[in-house]
């Protein structure tokens, strides 16, 4: 399916909660993190049905570094293993997969899985799954500026030249479209330095459903609510 004017073509998410769900269970925080992955795999299956094109999760924040050392050491397994169980159903089911944010940090057997899941899915022509991963929107600004000054430097880019259209050739989204709805779940009403530059004139929907409890039901909700809405991009009707 195609998405029309009233469907958003690109739906980024905030999956906030997951460590609350598993507290509010008794259960650490990893568990919630584990029962996140799956929804993950439901909200990507659905996205054809729904008619949404291009899907990108905020899966680690540049600021997450700051958790438990045991929290991230369980996270950065649950990614090798989301990577490994996953890859081939993701493969067969036409996924495009992309990762966004500064790999430097990251492990290399990490930063292996993830190139290899990229080049499998290359040629893949159905949802565009995009995950953030080590990702910072003002992270993200800042690579990005030091590549359009060096290219500066080296005498490849006019400084007349840089405008808005140029300097998001430099963001690791530049092969992306700019989402047209930005979710966030749990409750919380901000963005958390979550595709600053991108979601300029987003739609945003905070909703204070749980992410292990977003169901692809939930989904539909949510984007039925975006089709209501009117979008002027800073016009105004006539």
């Amino acid at each position: 399916m195609t998405s029309d004017n009233r469907t958003p073509a690109h739906v980024a998410i905030i999956m906030d909660g997951n460590g609350r769900w598993a507290q509010l269970r008794g259960r650490p925080r990893l568990f919630g993190h584990h029962e996140g992955a799956k929804r993950v795999k439901e909200i990507v299956r659905a996205c054809p049905e729904l008619g949404v094109d291009y899907l990108t999760v905020f899966a680690f924040s540049t600021e997450n570094w700051k958790r438990t050392q045991t929290e991230v050491a369980g996270l950065m397994r649950l990614f090798k293993r989301y990577i490994r169980k996953e890859a081939t159903n993701l493969h067969e089911e036409n996924v495009r997969v992309r990762f966004i944010g500064d790999r430097v940090r990251l492990e290399p057997s990490l930063v292996d899985l993830m190139d290899g899941l990229e080049l499998m899915t290359a040629q893949n022509t159905g949802t565009n799954l995009t995950i953030a991963l080590n990702y910072g929107g003002r992270d993200e600004v800042t690579r990005a500026a030091r590549r359009l000054a060096h290219d500066v430097k080296a005498g490849n880019l006019d400084p007349r030249q840089i405008n808005d259209e140029t300097f998001p050739r430099y963001l690791d989204t530049h092969v992306l479209p700019d989402p047209d709805l930005v979710i966030r779940t749990s409750g919380e009403a901000r963005i958390s330095n979550f595709l600053l530059w991108q979601s300029a004139y987003s739609e945003y929907e905070f909703i204070d459903t749980l992410w292990p409890d977003f169901t692809a039901k939930v989904f539909a909700e949510v984007l039925a609510r975006f089709g209501l809405r009117e979008r002027r991009f800073g016009a105004v009707k006539a």
